[in-house]
């Protein structure tokens, strides 16, 4: 067992997208397990959006990174070493085991993995934390019924096809928003949604709303909110009465420090938006997934077995090297990913 580990810290806040000096590259001394803990070789890491949040001293609902802390993420590997009972050296595991080669953790932190049924880089997005957000939000949010209208955007995304594809099983019409015709194709084509609107042929709310209405000729009653800006605009007077928008994620907010009182230099809007929620009667649920993680062992049933039939499909974009991390959350963040973005550390 080699005696030092990488890792890759934060090394200042970012102002506005991150950057290469945002992070830091470092070896630092190997971990010895205590008693209950045990160690792990990282062999892949997850990428998301919220860790851009994770990055700034802000209040939120997680405590931020600390200047000079490891880059916090989930993580699947093998166990090197284990001071702990049930758990073996070689079995595979998931955690938030970071940006790192190695991870020490206590066992009672870790979910064993059988690679056995499935790849172990699927407990990273479609049978982990993101593939769970789409189906948690979808069913227990959206509340879909046969027949209805239901528009997605980041579709071809972890969390995005996730929401499509259990929406078409359950008899949904499915519009997907995507940035570029690569990404459109994937969702009609693998990730089965009725069409596919490219965001980047649109200019603002405005042209997205026609756009949209053009292809949701019953309006809209399911709007699962990753992204925000012009596609929130564009979907919002398109709800129908009793509509229900899950609150996920506003990427498209990340970057610019726009989630203040004028996001985005954009004026405000917000007589208008409350007036829309309020005529329509809508449903608007923010929700964090870390909250329900009780629910994590239905959402196994359900998928499981459509991901085993060939009903769930999943894409998955593998950047080789830590050290390519930074570089790769960075192109993340601005749609530059095709699929679950994942980093391959060992």
């Amino acid at each position: 067992m080699t005696e030092t580990m990488q890792r890759i810290a934060l090394a200042r806040r970012p102002m506005g997208a991150p950057v290469d000096d945002d992070f830091l590259l470092e070896n630092i001394p190997m971990p010895t397990p205590a008693e209950g803990e045990v160690l792990v070789k990282v062999h892949y890491m997850s990428l998301d959006p919220y860790m851009r949040g994770r990055m700034d001293d802000a209040k939120s609902y997680a405590n931020p990174v600390p200047l000079g802390g490891t880059m916090e993420g989930g993580g699947v590997g093998q166990i090197v070493a284990s001071n702990a009972a049930d758990y073996a050296v070689g079995d595979y595991v998931f955690g938030m085991l970071g940006w790192a080669s190695h991870a020490c953790l206590k066992a009672k932190e870790l979910q064993k993995l059988n690679p056995k049924l499935a790849p172990i880089t699927t407990a990273l997005g479609v049978l982990g934390m993101p593939g769970f957000t789409g189906w948690y939000g979808l069913i227990e949010l959206g509340r879909p019924k046969a027949g209805e209208t239901l528009v997605v955007a980041a579709a071809t995304g972890p969390v995005g096809s996730m929401v499509g594809q259990v929406a078409k099983a359950r008899g949904l019409r499915t519009v997907g928003i995507a940035g570029g015709a690569k990404k459109c194709a994937l969702a009609v084509d693998k990730f089965g949604f009725d069409v596919c609107l490219d965001h980047t042929k649109y200019a603002d709310g405005k042209a997205m709303r026609a756009a949209i209405a053009e292809h949701c000729p019953k309006g809209v009653d399911i709007y699962f909110e990753n992204v925000a800006g012009k596609i929130f605009k564009g979907v919002l007077p398109l709800m129908n009465v009793g509509g229900r928008i899950p609150l996920c994620g506003l990427i498209s907010w990340y970057n610019a420090g726009a989630l203040g009182a004028n996001a985005g230099g954009e004026k405000d809007n917000l007589p208008k938006l409350w007036r829309t929620i309020l005529v329509n009667r809508l449903s608007v649920n923010g929700f964090i997934i870390s909250d329900h993680w009780d629910r994590y062992g239905d959402f196994l049933r359900d998928v499981g077995p459509m991901l085993a039939k060939g009903q769930i499909a999943y894409q998955e974009d593998i950047t080789e090297g830590l050290e390519n991390a930074p570089r790769a959350f960075m192109g993340l963040l601005t749609g530059e990913n095709f699929g679950k973005q994942i980093v391959k550390v060992n």
